[in-house]
């Protein structure tokens, strides 16, 4: 009885922890990010970083996830909000001022944020950044990496409601895995659990 009850209980211990081994690799909430409600969203051009090569493809991701989910009346794509920074040089500074202070001094200017939303009527914003997207080796795996991390700010208070980070690797042997399929897990993964 005794050995069947240590199989039950090692068997109990494998699927907890299996169980927390979900979720976003880093995820932070303000703390009234429960009375945050967002029905319209826009997203900031995507910062490729080092990565040039998800230029685009990043944006696109985002997008049509968030497109597809159907949580907000409406989705201001990053295409959408270049294509008007082309042309409007007022909106040009204010989106690169916004991403400047929040990039070098961690400040999410709240007049810049509530401009940014009124230019774009959104209630929020996402800021998205590409920590990875190569081919690695790690030890002897051969790894398709994708991260990325993401903050969703207010446009009300100027406040960063959440904020995650999370990638994904795929081992592979011969046919490399296409990193745009694991792009879309990692942001699929991400806006589920992203506050609206």
């Amino acid at each position: 009885m005794n050995k069947r009850r240590a199989l039950v209980a090692g068997c109990l211990i494998i699927v907890l922890t299996m169980a927390a081994c979900g979720g976003l690799r880093y995820s932070r909430h303000a703390p009234d990010a429960q009375d945050f409600n967002c029905r319209s969203i826009g997203i900031l051009p995507v910062d490729a970083g080092t990565y040039a090569e998800s230029r685009g493809i990043a944006d696109r991701t985002f997008a049509d996830i968030l497109l597809e989910k159907g949580c907000f009346t409406s989705v201001v794509t990053s295409e959408t909000i270049q294509r008007k920074m082309t042309t409007d040089d007022e909106l040009t500074k204010i989106v690169v001022d916004y991403l400047t202070k929040l990039k070098t001094v961690n400040f999410s200017d709240p007049d810049l944020a509530a401009r940014i939303g009124a230019h774009f009527d959104v209630d929020a914003f996402l800021v998205v950044k590409v920590d990875f997207w190569n081919y690695t080796v790690e030890g002897d795996d051969k790894i398709a990496k994708v991260g990325f991390s993401m903050n969703l700010v207010d446009v009300e208070t100027g406040e960063v409601v959440w904020e995650a980070g999370h990638h994904e690797g795929r081992d592979y042997w011969l046919i490399k895995p296409d990193l745009i399929d694991v792009a879309e897990d990692v942001a699929e993964a991400m806006i589920n659990e992203m506050p609206h």
